[in-house]
């Protein structure tokens, strides 16, 4: 092994070391936040954050962080908890109008404790990315941004299904907003808070961006390919409500039949078919090698390499 092979190795061993101790103190900072004196609340937020998740965006978050000079966790900690909340809530929310049953591999907070118990939870949860941004001052107005966008792209999504009108145009304008707003609202944090230049931040900001439209293509994929147990989450209901992937490749008109196991089974037949899914791929790929360019303009160091292991993973998974 050449001495800048091992260096490089150090070096990742030593960026692996510093995010899972990034991770920690984001744990500890959104469990803290949720200790609410009413007990419904306190469980239930407990009850989805226990179980845990990729915690793609606040680990996104603190590698932009660390990969541009931070280092000081607990600085930085609190707005990835805010950012990992945000997105919880909104998936608590999602269960409810999607009636999942299943989040993280345990049973949703709607299946558990109830559809008014949910909605209050989801509440509480945005409620609580409050208290973590109070002390970043102006740096609110980004995550506030990216709050707006994610309702806006679900708001989108809500009405493409009423009207039936689930085109590409329509799909790639609702990640944007729903997902992908929330990935650069993650990189853009990281990159302020270590105090980076503006070149710097805005190679962060195209990155998590372009990282987020991937995630959410293929999400939409394993929602038609995966299965519930490595999931952790209800599948196929894209296909099921008439949206996302799924509708997108068909303009919103699809197969309809007597029963939901019909209509999965069908439409899924069909894409595995055609070359609609790896088309999709494809396009995830495309847009991680976009933000591996970006993310290679930031100063070598192992957290470098940890992000663009991050953006690999993304569309190398199959949860």
């Amino acid at each position: 092994m050449t001495s800048q092979m091992a260096q490089q190795r150090f070096s990742t061993e030593q960026a692996a070391s510093d995010i899972e101790a990034a991770i920690e103190a984001v744990e500890r900072a959104m469990l803290g936040v949720v200790n609410s004196r009413v007990t419904v609340l306190r469980e239930a937020s407990q009850h989805i954050l226990e179980a845990g998740g990729k915690r793609i965006r606040p680990r996104l978050l603190m590698l932009s962080y660390l990969a541009l000079g931070g280092t000081d966790y607990d600085y930085a900690a609190p707005a990835a908890a805010a950012v990992e909340l945000m997105h919880t809530a909104s998936v608590v929310h999602d269960d409810i109008n999607d009636h999942g049953v299943l989040r993280r591999g345990r049973p949703s907070i709607n299946a558990k404790w109830g559809r008014t118990f949910a909605l209050l939870t989801g509440d509480f949860l945005f409620t609580s990315v409050y208290q973590l941004m109070a002390p970043y001052g102006a740096l609110n107005q980004i995550l506030a941004d990216a709050a707006t966008a994610l309702v806006e792209g679900e708001t989108l999504q809500a009405e493409a299904v009423k009207n039936n009108d689930f085109t590409r145009s329509k799909y790639a304008e609702i990640i944007a907003l729903k997902t992908a707003a929330l990935f650069q609202a993650a990189g853009d944090l990281g990159a302020r808070l270590a105090n980076a230049t503006k070149q710097q931040i805005e190679a962060m900001q195209s990155a998590a961006y372009n990282i987020g439209l991937a995630f959410q293509i293929v999400d939409d994929i394993l929602d038609i390919v995966g299965d519930e147990a490595t999931l952790g989450k209800t599948a196929g209901i894209d296909i099921e409500q008439g949206r996302g992937f799924v509708s997108a490749q068909t303009n919103g008109h699809q197969t309809t039949h007597e029963h939901k196991g019909d209509v999965f089974e069908s439409v899924k037949a069909k894409l595995m078919k055609g070359d609609y899914l790896e088309e999709a791929r494809a396009q995830a790929r495309a847009l991680i090698e976009m933000a591996i360019e970006q993310i290679k303009t930031l100063p070598e160091s192992g957290a470098r390499l940890a992000l663009i292991e991050l953006a690999n993973q993304v569309v190398d998974r199959d949860f």
